[in-house]
């Protein structure tokens, strides 16, 4: 395990670019250090060292993730939840843990909205009766990461989302003054209009207090015959 962690950290430095990870730095309000890494590079090392370390078991996987996310090179980051992703198979009850642990620390939206699309979405349609408690603390949390993701992690539902939980989830956080709520509020409805905008813009227009971010980024895509 050390060795991968250590032909990781050595793949990524050997191809890092300053200028690049000052810009990227910057981009993300000096949060995170970068190795500079463009997202085409990242997963081409990312894939190679994959292939190299395929019999990485889920426990080794995890541990690294928490090793990974406690280092200050964001890439490290990412590279952590690809290894996250690659376990959803073996996806347990007691995952949520990790996945809550990973919103709260070294949050933001690069991260979060991974998370919760790909990981979280995908463990509440295998473990349902897990989502209403779990949601219930979240909205209730006042983080705003564990609430945004509250709102998006059905982005990738489709035909499956379950429009009333949707509802009920933007009611409760239809008041909140945060960018990043009202932004996903708005992302949220606007994925679903790809699978029934007469529902969308009828959600929209009787919503009275939604606010203008949300209903901009909601009707974004619908088409004006439907105005």
């Amino acid at each position: 395990m050390e060795n991968f962690i250590t032909v990781v950290e050595m793949t990524f430095s050997e191809s890092a670019q300053k200028e690049r990870a000052d810009q990227q730095k910057k981009y993300l309000k000096n949060q995170f250090e970068f190795y500079g890494l463009t997202s085409p590079v990242r997963k081409s090392l990312q894939k190679q060292i994959l292939e190299d370390y395929a019999m990485l078991s889920k426990e080794e996987s995890y541990k690294i993730i928490k090793i990974f996310w406690q280092k200050p090179q964001r890439e490290l980051q990412y590279f952590a939840l690809e290894l996250a992703r690659k376990q959803i198979k073996n996806q347990e009850s007691s995952d949520i843990e990790l996945y809550e642990w990973l919103l709260l620390n070294k949050s933001w939206w690069d991260t979060v909205d991974f998370i919760a699309s790909e990981l979280v979405g995908k463990y509440f349609l295998k473990f349902p009766k897990k989502r209403n408690p779990m949601m219930e603390k979240w909205l209730l949390s006042g983080n705003i990461w564990l609430q945004r993701s509250a709102i998006i992690f059905q982005l990738k539902y489709r035909e499956k989302t379950d429009v009333v939980f949707l509802a009920k989830t933007i009611h409760q956080l239809i008041e909140s003054k945060e960018f990043f709520i009202k932004k996903a509020i708005g992302w949220s409805l606007r994925q679903y209009a790809k699978q029934n905008p007469n529902w969308t813009l009828k959600f929209v227009n009787q919503t009275n207090i939604l606010s203008g971010l949300s209903r901009r980024e909601a009707l974004k895509n619908i088409s004006r015959t439907y105005s």
